[in-house]
């Protein structure tokens, strides 16, 4: 019996720098072989433009630039085979390929068949589906190649397991959301079973836009039991040794890796999706309103996490209605975190536009206008600082916030990324009573023990205008994430009036969405790319 190493590639790839995931590829091979003296090298779909490239597909030199790619790694001296994702372009159409690089000749691809157009997936529009499998002998045994979607699909498997496949690979660019790595596994292991086959499943890691991938890449044996498991969230190079020879290969690798919580596994998606979009778009630091509460408290203690406290500023800033204790928690906090902090009054400016607005004002009551006037002042504020510094706006709205429209258009909303923007109201809580566990309190007890205020009226409180945040995210969670009807969410045992107000609300409040700043996605259905509803329709709410 002999040993074959074939080892995972988990990168992070950057969506349309071809030239630096080429070199990423090279390095990769590299270090593999130095490290493990790789027979083959695995990575992740369409590495070498990075995913998803959406309509960079569409430009005329992305063709170009993925050949010259290719020229590139074959020019390598490589001694391992090198399995990786592309785009091409035939005669039939534009494909997600698969190729395998072996001594400077691309002697195989395959082109994905299974195109998933569904949740934040549209790959339909840029690729045509191939229609045959890909089977190359390797040392002695049959390998096939399929892509990501491909492994959700029975077909696809069925037809490498007449030609008696021994290993299947399976390279992805697989999004997270709550509870995802343990489905892939369930997934595989049935798969594994069905085919009779060893599936080895590399995935890449990394923030892009509203997206994380998470990694996580493994490896089944033909009974479907999980070999090897790499981390989630890291960057590395996995070893899997294939064991020739025998009946039912084995494969194995030095340390086996166990799933995380999934408080730990969504908590570290926030970082890392925060992390990459703050760096890979350059940002030199991100600056935020600390408002004394649970959701900028939370927003803070990612930010410190993701970019150091050095690279952090939070501003206080209060109005007449700021009570001492917010002042002193933020303050409290930030000290914990060592971030530089700032405490910045908003009533001259609040005074200064009253004034101006006196005459347009006069004769009528007060009402949400002064409220929102506080939140755009505060907007302004930031953004000016933003401008000043070149830091990046962190906004801290929830989703159950941003669900209801329980934000100001200009104000709290304004910003360039809002890391809770698919975490529900009562996750913030379990989230920031997690990040507690894991060293000394860096969110005071106060702020997760009293209740949630925006503070911009005398003894105001978030439960004044909407259903308890236990009842409201339930109701959430049914409309948005399962696209239940009103009347289904009743049958639940909701009640009916206040399910009727909070579907009225949503949907009334979609031209709010439309123009928040983007959010790291955890859940199944977020708000952006999963959840595309028109501003301007005559749909009868809660239907």
């Amino acid at each position: 019996m002999s040993l074959i190493k074939l080892v995972m590639a988990q990168i992070n790839p950057l969506v349309g720098d071809i030239e630096g995931n080429t070199q990423q590829v090279i390095q990769n091979v590299i270090d593999a072989q130095n490290q493990y003296q790789a027979d083959v090298v695995i990575f992740p779909e369409l590495t070498l433009c990075g995913y998803p490239p959406e309509d960079l597909l569409l430009r005329e030199s992305m063709a170009y630039r993925i050949k010259a790619a290719q020229v590139l790694l074959s020019q390598q001296h490589f001694s391992a085979t090198v399995i990786v994702g592309y785009p091409k372009v035939l005669p039939a159409g534009h494909y997600n390929m698969a190729g395998v690089l072996q001594q400077k000749q691309w002697i195989t691809e395959y082109a994905k068949q299974k195109l998933p157009n569904f949740q934040v997936f549209d790959e339909k529009r840029y690729f045509t589906a191939g229609k045959v499998p890909c089977v190359f002998k390797w040392h002695g045994i049959k390998i096939a190649l399929s892509i990501c979607e491909d492994i959700w699909h029975e077909e696809p498997l069925l037809q490498v397991k007449k030609e008696g496949v021994d290993l299947l690979i399976n390279i992805n660019a697989s999004p997270f959301h709550r509870q995802k790595q343990q489905q892939r596994l369930d997934l595989l292991s049935k798969r594994a079973q069905q085919g009779n086959m060893s599936i080895i499943y590399v995935n890449q890691v990394g923030g892009q836009d509203e997206l994380v991938f998470d990694g996580g890449s493994f490896a089944v044996n033909p009974n479907g039991e999980c070999q090897v498991l790499a981390p989630l969230y890291q960057q590395g190079l996995y070893l899997v040794n294939y064991a020739v020879g025998s009946k039912a290969p084995i494969m194995f690798s030095r340390e086996a890796i166990s799933l995380p919580s999934g408080l730990e596994v969504t908590y570290n998606a926030l970082v890392l999706g925060l992390k990459d979009y703050v760096n890979k778009n350059h940002f030199n630091s991100v600056v935020l309103g600390l408002s004394g509460g649970i959701d900028s408290a939370l927003t803070l203690v990612i930010a410190v996490d993701a970019l150091g406290p050095e690279r952090v500023h939070a501003v206080m800033m209060p109005f007449l209605y700021t009570s001492q204790l917010s002042q002193d928690d933020a303050s409290e906090q930030a000290r914990n975190l060592g971030v530089k902090y700032d405490n910045i009054s908003i009533e001259p400016m609040y005074n200064a536009f009253m004034e101006g607005l006196k005459t347009q004002f006069e004769g009528r009551p007060t009402d949400l206008t002064e409220q929102n006037l506080q939140a755009r002042c505060r907007g302004v504020l930031l953004m000016a600082i933003s401008n000043k510094m070149g830091a990046l706006v962190l906004t801290t709205g929830n989703k159950s916030e941003l669900a209801v429209g329980y934000s100001t258009l200009y104000g709290d909303m304004a910003g360039g990324f809002d890391v809770l923007k698919d975490v529900p109201k009562t996750l913030v809580y379990a989230l920031a009573e997690y990040r507690n566990t894991l060293e000394a309190e860096v969110i005071p007890r106060s702020v997760i023990q009293r209740p949630p205020s925006a503070e911009l009226a005398p003894g105001q409180k978030d439960e004044d205008n909407l259903p308890p945040y236990d009842i409201l995210d339930q109701i959430l969670e049914r409309y948005i994430d399962e696209d239940k009807s009103a009347h289904a969410i009743i049958a639940d045992g909701f009640d009916s009036e206040t399910v009727h107000r909070v579907i009225r609300l949503v949907d009334l409040n979609e031209y709010k969405r439309r123009q928040a700043p983007i959010g790291v996605r955890i859940s199944k259905k977020g708000f952006g790319r999963d959840r595309r509803y028109p501003v301007t329709n005559g749909w009868a709410p809660g239907c």
